[in-house]
């Protein structure tokens, strides 16, 4: 699907961002609000409408954080700038000798830089030294230094505020019905035992109870989404397992699955115990996830069973799977150049049962997972599955991906995302602004 507004020439155009919008309306305002004290021209101050375009950030959480670290580094930078105007008015020199005032700035920089470190406020040290040569950089043209420092830090503040004000202020969204989104859970967070941001989650919560149509996929079981998303309010179900179960997290139970057949599980544990391999079975029993394991544990399977057994959301048996439970998968652990090269064995054999392949990292240092799946259990198929299911309510649903290109990067990264998701779900309604599906 593509998303861009597209010209009559046929050039594609990304759609204009709410941020773009957000920092142009927090410019223009700095800019207006300066007009009305007087200033015109050559005279117009700028640090006000620079502030503001560094402060602007895609979420308020990050815009109000921004603004305190802007706050403390234009006060540190602010204070070294009055206290070196002095010094240097004070200095016999000064005025004709610049060489060596600038040189002193640069201690002045230092200073600002250091104080920061000082005060355990080290974000705010790069802006400290820029108000700080805002400051001074105008010696010796300055004839009251206390009134021009208390203008360039009256500037700068009055940019934080208006940053801020504007961004908590929300414009008018045009929802767009009819879409299922996509979203992977290995572009949300670190790995499956890492906790989901909260700025992460709260937005994922606000697009969800606004209507907006969103499936996370899993290649982990429901256990390490109800660990890592606690306080998720999902409308739509999920797809966990690599794709081979369909999971509805409000009411805690699997839609469906595609399942190993009996016949091709048995002739594959058969396989594996010929080659004296030991192995997890993953198996659905009443809805539940039951975890057996067969052969003696490694060192590797006992390393993963002592982190995960504890868990309250997961249920590992001894003995034999029961008779009518369904075998999602059966994974083999090992090192990671063992199980690539064992996948690469017995790929073959995968074929001639219909059963699929896959390693995966086990969160552990060289410890990987080879996951033998149905082959009918992929994501493709999964999304196939969900979208059949909802169009039997909503006829014209329609699917699309929203992926991060490289996995997950950082949690701002995975904010920047969800911020992605909401400009395809609802963008701003402007009066120039007439995006198309």
């Amino acid at each position: 699907m593509n998303n861009n507004t597209k010209l009559s020439r046929g050039l594609s155009l990304p759609p204009l961002g709410y941020r773009i919008i957000k920092t142009s309306v927090a410019v223009s305002l700095c800019l207006l609000v300066e007009y009305l004290l007087g200033y015109r021209g050559a005279t117009m101050p700028t640090e006000s409408a620079i502030t503001a375009i560094i402060c602007m950030q895609p979420y308020v959480r990050d815009s109000r954080d921004y603004a305190i670290s802007r706050m403390a580094g234009t006060l540190i930078g602010g204070t070294w700038g009055l206290v070196f105007l002095v010094i240097l008015a004070l200095l016999p020199g000064m005025t004709w000798n610049l060489p060596l005032a600038y040189a002193i700035m640069g201690l002045g920089v230092m200073a600002s830089l250091y104080t920061s470190v000082l005060l355990k406020a080290p974000d705010a040290s790069g802006l400290a030294a820029i108000v700080f040569l805002c400051v001074v950089v105008s010696f010796p043209e300055i004839d009251q230094p206390l009134v021009q420092s208390a203008q360039r830090i009256g500037g700068v503040l009055l940019g934080t505020v208006i940053a801020i004000l504007v961004n908590v202020l929300h414009l008018p969204r045009q929802k767009r019905k009819g879409q299922l989104f996509f979203v992977r859970t290995a572009d949300l967070a670190k790995d499956r035992l890492a906790h989901l941001h909260p700025a992460v989650l709260f937005k994922l919560n606000q697009l969800c109870a606004a209507g907006a149509k969103i499936c996370l996929m899993s290649e982990h079981a429901p256990a390490f989404f109800t660990m890592q998303m606690t306080g998720a309010k999902l409308t739509v179900p999920m797809i966990v397992m690599g794709g081979a179960a369909l999971y509805d997290a409000g009411e805690n139970r699997y839609l469906s699955a595609e399942t190993i057949p009996a016949k091709d599980c048995e002739r594959m544990r058969e396989y594996l115990d010929r080659m004296g391999l030991s192995y997890f079975i993953y198996t659905i029993h009443r809805g539940k996830t039951c975890i057996f394991h067969s052969g003696e544990m490694t060192p590797e399977e006992q390393q993963i069973y002592d982190r995960m057994h504890s868990s309250p959301y997961r249920s590992y048996l001894e003995g034999e799977i029961y008779e009518e439970a369904e075998v999602v998968y059966l994974k083999v652990i090992g090192r990671d150049g063992a199980m690539h090269e064992l996948l690469g064995k017995i790929q073959g054999y995968l074929h001639s049962r219909n059963l699929r392949g896959a390693v995966r990292a086990q969160d552990a240092s060289g410890i990987s997972g080879l996951y033998l799946y149905s082959e009918l259990a992929t994501m493709k198929n999964a999304q196939s599955r969900l979208l059949h299911l909802l169009r039997q309510q909503e006829p014209e649903l329609r699917p699309v991906e929203v992926f991060a290109r490289d996995g997950y990067a950082s949690d701002h990264e995975a904010l920047h995302l969800m911020h992605r998701l909401e400009n395809l779900y609802a963008p701003v309604k402007l009066p120039f602004i007439s995006p198309k599906n």
